[in-house]
């Protein structure tokens, strides 16, 4: 999997969970506000998503390496955005597209779906074709330097 499809796996898998427990999670007392964005703490998302994704589970001790700020790892991860804007505005986005066009699936409970051939949210996949494989050789990459401050002392 690379970066693109982790990025996009991990933000249909935390929408999916915040949604399916939007209940519990609203009452908790770990939202913050972070570069203009209410979201529950980067610590609770990493949490989540240890437990649903296996492959962020394998490459986290990687990445905490790297840097060892939640708010960063959340940001690099594209994460950083609040849930409930980012529902709104796929719930929105699927009543706008023509019958034809809608996904297969969907981050709208079912009960929200106003049409009555709507067919239930799924498991959630991605829909996308894969990218092409890269034009360059990772293995010979040897990094632009300046990320020192990041490494833990």
């Amino acid at each position: 999997m690379n970066s693109k499809q982790l990025r996009r796996s991990l933000k249909i898998k935390w929408l999916s969970y915040y949604r399916d427990n939007r209940e519990w999670i609203d009452k908790l007392g770990i939202w913050v506000t972070l570069d203009g964005q209410r979201r529950p703490s980067s610590s609770f998302i990493l949490g989540v998503l240890s437990t649903l994704e296996p492959d962020l589970n394998n490459l986290l001790p990687l990445v905490v390496s790297l840097s060892s700020s939640p708010d960063r790892i959340i940001a690099a991860l594209g994460l950083n955005t609040n849930p409930v804007k980012e529902l709104e505005a796929l719930a929105k986005a699927q009543h706008i597209l023509p019958s034809s066009a809608r996904p297969e699936v969907s981050l709208v409970p079912a009960e929200e779906v106003s049409e009555p051939e709507a067919i239930p949210p799924t498991p959630i996949t991605l829909d996308m074709t894969p990218p092409p494989p890269p034009t360059h050789d990772d293995e010979v990459c040897t990094g632009s330097g300046g990320r020192e401050n990041d490494r833990p002392r």
